[in-house]
């Protein structure tokens, strides 16, 4: 007797063996440093420090800009980026964990911030819409990406032309929750990506650094791993 389902069940298994593979990235090859929250300090503690201020200002934000905060945690930046680009302006807050992004959605709809949209990454994608962005913002957060060459490949996309990857951290070791800066101006190399501005920020151990697009993106096989 004929079976139908062996006949079914080959073509089946040679679909999924058509398919084709997803990109293959360089592991990062350092350390990384676990995800914490971002209670590490109270906002108006921050706000006397006078970071994000300052940051804005060395990025440039201006009203009309179209931002992303990646890594928005519970919305610090957030909220700030939405006062200073106006009405005009759009942020996008990006998160990996659900219960972060559900609670920053009540945060944006308690206060009325009708410029920000709220969106769920994944640890190697924060899955930003292509050239959209005048700026992307990484705050206190790069040495916690598990996959950086694939989160970079990924979120360089989300740049408009002659636009701006904004990074504050913190110049110690990854496992104490910070970036070299030599290590981070490595990685971002890798993915044609070059320093356009560098200060340490006011008072602290903190540093900004802002990188723009020097070259095409390169394939993933071909990206040149830096050694920590």
């Amino acid at each position: 007797m004929w079976n139908r389902a062996a006949p079914l069940a080959a073509l089946l298994l040679l679909a999924c063996r058509s398919e084709p593979a997803g990109p293959h990235f360089p592991s990062a090859h350092r350390d990384v440093a676990p995800i914490v929250g971002d209670t590490f300090s109270t906002e108006d503690a921050r706000d006397r420090l006078g970071e994000a201020e300052e940051v804005m200002q060395l990025a440039g934000v201006r009203p009309g800009m179209w931002v992303a905060d990646v890594g928005a945690g519970e919305g610090y930046y957030t909220v700030r980026l939405a006062r200073v680009v106006g009405t005009k302006g759009r942020v996008l807050a990006e998160d990996i964990v659900p219960q972060v992004t559900d609670e920053l959605t009540d945060r944006v709809q308690r206060e009325r911030l009708d410029n920000v949209a709220i969106r769920l990454g994944t640890p190697d994608n924060p899955e930003l819409p292509s050239h959209t962005f005048d700026r992307i913002f990484l705050v206190h957060m790069y040495h916690e990406v598990e996959s950086p060459y694939a989160f970079l490949w990924h979120l360089r996309e989300g740049l408009k032309p002659d636009a701006l990857i904004v990074v504050v951290d913190a110049d110690r070791p990854v496992p104490h929750h910070g970036m070299p800066p030599e290590q981070l101006k490595c990685e971002l190399a890798a993915l044609n990506l070059e320093p356009v501005k560098f200060t340490m920020l006011t008072g602290r151990e903190a540093y900004f650094m802002a990188f723009r697009i020097a070259g095409p993106r390169p394939e993933p096989e071909a990206i040149k791993v830096c050694k920590s």
